[in-house]
């Protein structure tokens, strides 16, 4: 028990570590939901249904599992008010707040470069499909499965 606690504790923080708790926060946050989820939250406190259609894409479905994900990790909270029908809305904490910044640089960024994005992609596949096959050092005919 002591060896497995004192390896987590050496793990902490560590995400180039596969073993790292860090990696499903970076995971959670790089999500594109969780990143327009949150992007609409910092605006204000919102409603599931208003959510869903300010989104363009999200499934009530994925927006449901990613907004419990967002409450259980304490980046989102939950208020359910006792009305007919009941009214649910959420909003970010302050943990959820401290990610706003990067978020929107986040969305800045892409918003900016998209155009630099999309001709560089156009570049790289006119490249690759121009390129003849080349055979990797082992013997093995390199594909392009990505």
């Amino acid at each position: 028990m002591k060896d497995s606690y004192l390896s987590e504790t050496k793990l902490h923080g560590d995400v180039f570590n596969s073993r790292c708790p860090t990696r499903q926060v970076l995971d959670r946050i790089a999500d594109k939901w969780t990143v327009l989820i949150i992007r609409k939250l910092a605006l204000r406190t919102m409603r599931f249904a208003e959510l869903r259609r300010s989104i363009d894409g999200i499934s009530q479905k994925m927006l449901t599992q990613t907004l419990r994900a967002l409450e259980r990790d304490g980046l989102v909270v939950r208020h359910l008010y006792a009305s007919v029908p009941p009214r649910v809305e959420y909003s970010l904490t302050d943990l959820g707040r401290s990610l706003c910044g990067l978020v929107e640089g986040i969305c800045s960024w892409a918003e900016t470069n998209i155009d630099k994005v999309q001709a560089a992609r156009q570049e790289y596949d006119r490249v690759q499909n121009q390129a003849p096959s080349v055979l990797e050092p082992a013997g093995r005919a390199e594909t392009n499965s990505r």
